[in-house]
């Protein structure tokens, strides 16, 4: 199944991360260049990264500079994210591009790449609440209240990959049809966030 695929990729990236806990550390992409593995395994790369930078910039005595670069590295990582999204929707509508869409058909609220990037996170989602239900100097409460959400985290990972699978289904079979729309981000365009275009005047 595709969603277990990128289970499986996505548990190997941020396992590969964790060699060095380093929001610097190289990537190094196991996969050819030109596959679906390739940009699934870049997709969590870059998740995995920001979900730290975001652990980072919340340290209550950073200096004040760092954590501006810091934030500012997040909106690029957001930028990069969304790309890499996109990049895998268009695996997607070469895949599907042959298929005899249904006049019937109907259009899904998201796309699959959207989904599989609700996926990824999911599993960072995992990893670190296992880490929490890990910890040795946790509290009994803490361990409690840590398994309680592992479980409904894993549940909800078997509900997600069963849709994208159904969903994916109905693509191959013509039930439903992809549509994207790229997104337009405005904060990152000097001619869009006024903030930025109003100091050209």
């Amino acid at each position: 199944m595709f969603s277990e695929n990128c289970n499986n990729i996505f548990n190997q990236s941020i396992s590969d991360y964790h060699l060095t806990d380093d929001v610097d550390a190289e990537i190094k992409n196991p996969f050819p260049v030109s596959s679906i593995e390739f940009l699934l395994y870049k997709k969590n790369w870059i998740d995995t990264v920001q979900w730290h930078l975001e652990d980072i910039v919340r340290n209550p005595n950073i200096n004040p500079v760092e954590g501006l670069a810091i934030k500012r590295r997040i909106d690029s990582s957001n930028q990069e994210r969304t790309d890499m999204v996109e990049f895998i929707d268009s695996y997607f509508l070469d895949q599907f591009k042959s298929v005899e869409v249904s006049p019937h058909a109907k259009i899904n609220t998201e796309s699959p790449a959207w989904a599989i990037d609700r996926l990824s996170i999911l599993a960072l989602k995992i990893y670190h609440m296992q880490v929490e239900v890990d910890r040795a100097n946790a509290s009994t409460e803490h361990i409690a209240s840590c398994t309680t959400k592992l479980n409904i985290l894993l549940e909800q990972r078997t509900d997600l990959s069963l849709a994208i699978e159904d969903l994916l289904h109905d693509m191959k079979t013509g039930n439903k049809f992809m549509k994207v729309y790229k997104q337009m981000k405005m904060y990152n365009d000097p001619s869009l966030n006024p903030i930025l275009y109003q100091q050209s005047v």
